[in-house]
């Protein structure tokens, strides 16, 4: 019973990496207020996400894993941290273009030296 449980856990994570799009990373750091939530703090742990992610408001509470998969032609040449981090859409990226998450500045240091400025990334 135990290892039909773990192999589901395994075939769940294998289909949600196979779904991941790939796009770009910014980061901000005022927060407030935000097209989601105005004034309300929702943490740091935060995204503002392009209109191509937002799609009028419905990614409006969503959560993402984020991961770093590379620098872009600007920065570090070798940005990524290894490590992933999971925001919520808190906010609209008005004249971000493309599929790109605007990470708080928080999160955007868990997965990349903030010194990159633009990373690519996947997230699903």
């Amino acid at each position: 019973m135990k290892a039909s449980v773990l192999l589901g856990l395994v075939v769940a994570g294998l289909i949600s990496m196979a779904s991941a799009e790939s796009g770009t990373a910014t980061f901000y750091t005022k927060y407030f207020p935000s097209a989601c939530y105005e004034n309300e703090d929702h943490g740091v742990m935060i995204a503002a996400a392009s209109p191509a992610i937002y799609k009028h408001g419905a990614a409006c509470g969503r959560m993402y894993n984020v991961w770093c998969t590379g620098p872009t032609n600007q920065g570090e040449p070798n940005p990524c941290r290894g490590n992933g981090v999971t925001v919520k859409v808190v906010d609209l990226c008005d004249g971000c273009e493309g599929l790109l998450l605007d990470l708080s500045q928080e999160a955007f240091s868990q997965i990349a030296d903030p010194d990159a400025g633009r990373i690519q990334i996947e997230f699903y």
